[in-house]
């Protein structure tokens, strides 16, 4: 990944193929912040990872004496110190309804996520989780018609959330409709060729689309 320039005073610890880690990462390469990513396995889990959570789960962004361990708080938390671009309306009406997109990425989309990439579970509930997602995609493309990012002008946290999970469409089983999309499949070209997106990506994540 090309986020660290120098030895820097903030680190994150990152699962190198969890969506989750790559929304940060993500927000970090947009803000060109000096950072330590360093990819966690169980194989290579610092033995005072506890302190740093209570929960022992990743990601976790580290900035001095302050240990964050939830990755909206985290992206919140980068944009209010490094407000330069701003990734957040400014205007308390659109930064609470962006707030709430935010939430509804959580709560409708990311359970679906989570479930098809565990893989494991039953094959009904696979494939509802991959309808689920997919219909849901479909029904939401015709806003991607209107404005160059979702729901905005410029590239915001919603963005960051929203790009690593079309990113990982191909290996959640989802192929979009063209005819139907296009604004969509549009955006997702303009978002996956940023530098910043680019520069957010793993190795594991990059065999995902590689001689896509």
């Amino acid at each position: 990944m090309g986020i660290v320039a120098r030895r820097a005073s903030m680190t994150f610890y990152s699962d190198a193929a969890d969506h989750y880690s790559h929304r940060v990462r993500f927000v970090l390469a947009e803000k060109g912040v000096s950072v330590d990513v360093i990819q966690v396995t169980d194989a290579n889990r610092p033995h005072d990872f506890a302190d740093l959570t209570p929960y022992n789960t990743l990601p976790v962004l580290v900035d001095r004496e302050l240990s964050l361990y939830e990755t909206r708080i985290m992206m919140e938390y980068l944009d209010e110190r490094f407000p330069h671009p701003s990734l957040l309306p400014v205007y308390p009406v659109a930064r609470a309804q962006a707030r709430l997109l935010a939430y509804r990425i959580e709560r409708d989309w990311c359970p679906q996520v989570d479930l098809l990439l565990a893989g494991g579970g039953r094959d009904a509930a696979m494939q509802k989780a991959r309808k689920i997602l997919r219909d849901d995609l479909v029904t939401i493309a015709p806003v991607f018609d209107e404005k160059p990012f979702f729901m905005s002008d410029e590239l915001s946290l919603l963005d960051c959330m929203l790009a690593p999970i079309l990113w990982r469409l191909p290996v959640l089983g989802i192929e979009l409709p063209d005819r139907s999309c296009r604004g969509l499949l549009k955006y997702m070209d303009r978002v996956f060729r940023r530098d910043g997106f680019l520069a957010s990506l793993t190795d594991i994540e990059r065999d995902i689309r590689r001689g896509g």
